[in-house]
């Protein structure tokens, strides 16, 4: 069973999302103008279906109301049982009412986990104050609650984050943790890629920690198979073949290549061997599909 385990979809006209509508702000990620438009479960499916994948993870992208996406998204999967679509949703975990946001969620039967960002992109972190979640006593509480439910955790933030990140992590070790996007190593040079090795492996030496081969093209807009490789091949050595996860991040990664053209690329980048596992069997097991 092969599987996305990271993508968006959204319907502008259900649920607001302030980030993606903002018009003439460029982004971490490049310009958001060629995805400010509906991009729905049939859409989605006409790309992934095409190499084998049967099944996918939709992770929150910051609505205005995270609620009224997570509800959405599990009328996505009520409307579609021949495709098994189960989902990340928001939650802040500081908030004095998360037991009660925790308990709504879950009565959601798609839901898996929760993802709140930690770091996006150094300029846009000054601004958002994210990365103090990690000194926040209530954050570290929030992952214990979380742990202590049976919900993961999908990680995104900076590689200089990273070691801090780790010592938090550590205090809960029965909490599923899902890397996003390789801990968006956002420079590419050499010496910098050597650099975010050594931190990511302060997160690899956890073993509740996986990684997502996702949104590698977001530093990296002009990407080929031999610039990928480097970070491809780190991911490999650290995390190895049972703790490796296949994303798109479509349609974000739509601003960059095709479908096909970044999954074929992933697929020559991973051996043969660890197919199975990669783009299918450990996403299954992380996000427990049936």
């Amino acid at each position: 069973m092969k599987i996305d385990a990271h993508h968006h979809l959204w319907d502008l006209q259900a649920v607001h999302y302030p980030w993606l509508m903002a018009e003439g702000v460029e982004r971490f990620f490049g310009d958001p103008t060629p995805i400010q438009r509906n991009y729905l479960i049939d859409e989605f499916r006409q790309d992934a279906h095409r190499h084998g994948i049967v099944g996918s993870v939709h992770i929150q992208v910051g609505a205005n109301d995270a609620m009224a996406e997570a509800a959405w998204v599990q009328q996505v999967a009520d409307a579609t049982l021949d495709w098994p679509l189960v989902q990340v949703a928001f939650a802040d975990l500081t908030a004095p009412d998360l037991g009660d946001t925790l308990d709504k969620l879950q009565r959601l039967d798609s839901l898996r986990g929760v993802r709140q960002i930690v770091g996006r992109a150094p300029g846009e972190d000054a601004q958002t104050g994210t990365n103090a979640l990690l000194a926040d006593p209530r954050f570290l509480a929030g992952l214990a609650e979380l742990a202590n439910r049976g919900l993961s955790f999908d990680l995104q933030l900076i590689p200089e984050l990273m070691e801090d990140t780790a010592q938090v992590l550590a205090e809960v070790p029965d909490l599923k943790v899902a890397l996003c996007h390789a801990g968006s190593p956002h420079d590419r040079s050499p010496e910098v890629v050597a650099k975010w090795a050594g931190q990511l492996k302060t997160l690899s030496n956890l073993p509740n920690v996986s990684c997502k081969l996702s949104g590698l093209g977001m530093f990296d807009h002009n990407w080929t198979e031999s610039s990928l490789r480097p970070i491809v091949e780190v991911c490999m050595e650290q995390f190895g073949a049972n703790r490796l996860m296949f994303g798109s991040n479509f349609p974000v990664d739509s601003l960059y290549s095709d479908y096909a053209s970044l999954f074929a690329t992933l697929e020559n980048l991973v051996p043969t061997d660890w197919h199975d596992a990669v783009f299918g069997r450990n996403a299954a097991a992380f996000y427990r599909f049936a």
